[in-house]
């Protein structure tokens, strides 16, 4: 299980960081792409910190797999003077025939003086940015129409910048995922886990599907139920979340020699089917005051 205060130090995220901020003169806008499992958790402090008042388009990303009404919830919540935020999805195609739009409403004033000076013709440039694995390079790939960016499920594949064509007309220049030093709350490294931000063999995969259990028996009890056919789950109100999940693993007749479960097995099942989808469609970081910190 994560500690208190995560450490995370690969050498390419320093690299990434110089990277970001040698290249900003060179784009007219950032897009900074989020899970939308994880709207508050993916939302790397380091990069505020990093692109200052750059323009932003905002993209809550795998947004088929999240909650819809926390989707819409979340869209209000980071929808600012300078800043739009747009759901989309790579699977279902949802919200990127919008994201042109954005970027010009966003660049009015800009392109307008591009106008002006008889630049009307000039392409937009705009900086790709977001942690590891929230789909960068397979939304860049929708955009695009072919296979342009790398695309693997898992994170770190992406270790340098490439500059990408579209026929929007934007050019994205696809940088590396960025994961800050260290996490100081608890929670958000283990999300960051959950939704595989961070590689699998870094925490132990029994912790992390308990935590999963911890958090969805919270937040989603009913569909957690009817997945694993646990009947009412009034009736593990004093279960602990091991106890939860062992259970979840005798349900699916996942046992060994001497009627022991296969706790391995288990916890890579309920991995699985949460960040499929398989489960139900969650958003761990819920939007309401009593839930989240302060962003």
């Amino acid at each position: 299980m994560p500690s208190e205060t995560i450490q995370w130090f690969p050498g390419h995220m320093a690299k990434t960081r110089r990277m970001i901020s040698e290249n900003l003169k060179h784009v007219d806008i950032i897009i900074e792409i989020l899970d939308a499992r994880i709207p508050y958790s993916s939302r790397n402090p380091e990069i505020s910190r990093l692109v200052g008042d750059k323009p932003t388009l905002l993209l809550l990303n795998k947004a088929s797999l999240a909650d819809p009404k926390q989707n819409a919830m979340w869209v209000k919540r980071y929808t600012t003077e300078n800043t739009v935020c747009l759901l989309t999805d790579c699977i279902t195609g949802e919200g990127i025939n919008k994201m042109a739009g954005a970027i010009r409403s966003i660049l009015a004033e800009k392109l307008r003086r591009y106008e002006e000076k008889g630049m009307a013709g000039r392409r937009v440039r705009a900086m790709v940015l977001g942690v590891p694995n929230v789909g960068k390079s397979s939304l860049i790939n929708r955009i695009c129409g072919n296979k342009k960016a790398k695309v693997e499920n898992r994170p770190g594949v992406t270790l340098d910048k490439q500059w990408v064509s579209t026929n929007i007309g934007v050019d994205l220049m696809d940088m590396p995922g960025i994961l800050w030093p260290k996490f100081e709350e608890r929670r958000v490294g283990e999300n960051l886990a959950l939704t595989g931000a961070i590689r699998d063999g870094i925490l132990d995969l029994e912790t992390l599907a308990t935590i999963l259990c911890k958090r969805l028996r919270r937040l989603y009890p009913e569909q957690l139920a009817t997945r694993y056919k646990l009947g009412d789950m009034e009736q593990y109100r004093e279960t602990t979340d091991y106890d939860l999940f062992l259970t979840i693993g005798k349900k699916r007749g996942f046992l060994i020699s001497g009627g022991e479960i296969n706790t391995e097995r288990t916890a890579i099942m309920l991995l699985d089917e949460f960040r499929s989808a398989k489960i139900g469609h969650f958003t761990l970081d819920r939007y309401s005051k009593e839930e989240l910190p302060d962003a």
